[in-house]
């Protein structure tokens, strides 16, 4: 069984999953990880839906130097943003291994 870097308050209420040696960048997966979170599971589906159809972008708070402005990213108080599509794919299947437990 794997190791977590936290418990859950609730447990009943909540479902673990992880994910080891993906071949992405490390940096937008952290961006696109902190986008989702605290959002209900089928809102953070849709949303990553969303990003791999450049229709909502992700905004870049933490890591972003040389990263461009858009206008998607006004919806989340932020000028900086991108559509790390790799990044939401697997993230996307980790959200339904999530689903699956």
């Amino acid at each position: 069984m794997p190791r977590y870097s936290a418990t859950p308050a609730n447990e009943a209420k909540s479902a673990k999953s992880s994910i080891a040696y993906l071949r992405v960048h490390f940096k937008n997966t952290v961006e696109t990880a902190n986008a989702i979170k605290g959002r209900k599971l089928l809102n953070a589906v849709t949303y990553l839906k969303d990003v791999q159809e450049q229709k909502q972008c992700v905004p870049f708070r933490r890591f972003h130097r040389g990263i461009g402005r858009t206008a998607q990213a006004k919806a989340f108080k932020a000028t900086l943003g991108r559509w790390p599509t790799k990044s939401a794919k697997y993230l996307l299947q980790l959200l339904k291994n999530v689903q699956a437990n």
